[in-house]
């Protein structure tokens, strides 16, 4: 089995332990601004838990018959911490075992992940922008409210942002200093072709 070089290897365990960080800070962040709100009211995704502006969030909401945002609304919080925590341990392990295979399942594993939470918000999105209460105070025929995956949308007359927080951004990181190693061990095994 082929083994890895030692600044790769210090690499790999640098980004595993770079998400412990999501345990700390908010991985997600939606933010709503309007004409009567123009400091903006947010809402931050933990690993476990939302925080902000909720309870204003919902008392706005409700008038458009949406559901309240609750912590018991999302599942993903009863095992979210045990899929980092793997993923974290599969990296210090591909770094203490030194295999290249390895690497790549880590790797393999930060892309799942990220593309399984970003499927999973769209769908939890999707949900609760479309299914509404019919009896709500306010009904525009038509209309659905879901929050933006990613970036701006405009929704009646607030402007809703969705991105990265602190932890979010620091999975980035920790993805992009992986593959930087991926195309490094790559690069730096290739056998060279004689002429």
């Amino acid at each position: 089995m082929k083994k890895l070089k030692t600044i790769s290897r210090i690499g790999i365990a640098l980004s595993a332990l770079l998400l412990i960080a999501a345990y700390f800070t908010p991985l997600w962040r939606i933010l709503m601004w309007a004409p009567q709100y123009p400091e903006w009211l947010g809402m931050k995704i933990w690993i476990n838990n939302i925080t902000g502006d909720v309870n204003t969030i919902n008392a706005l909401n409700h008038y458009i018959g949406m559901k309240h945002i609750r912590v018991e609304m999302f599942p993903e919080f009863k095992y979210l911490s045990f899929i980092v925590g793997f993923i974290i341990f599969f990296g210090i392990m591909a770094a203490i075992l030194n295999r290249r295979f390895m690497l790549y399942g880590y790797l393999a594993l930060l892309f799942s992940a990220g593309i399984g939470a970003l499927v999973d918000f769209y769908l939890w999105g999707y949900d609760y922008g479309h299914n509404l209460d019919p009896t709500a105070a306010i009904s525009v025929p038509g209309m659905s409210y879901q929050p933006p995956l990613i970036g701006t949308k405009q929704l009646l007359n607030f402007t809703a942002f969705s991105g990265p927080d602190i932890g979010g951004w620091i999975f980035v990181t920790s993805a992009a200093l992986t593959i930087v190693i991926v195309f490094y061990e790559f690069f730096s095994n290739r056998k060279t072709v004689p002429s």
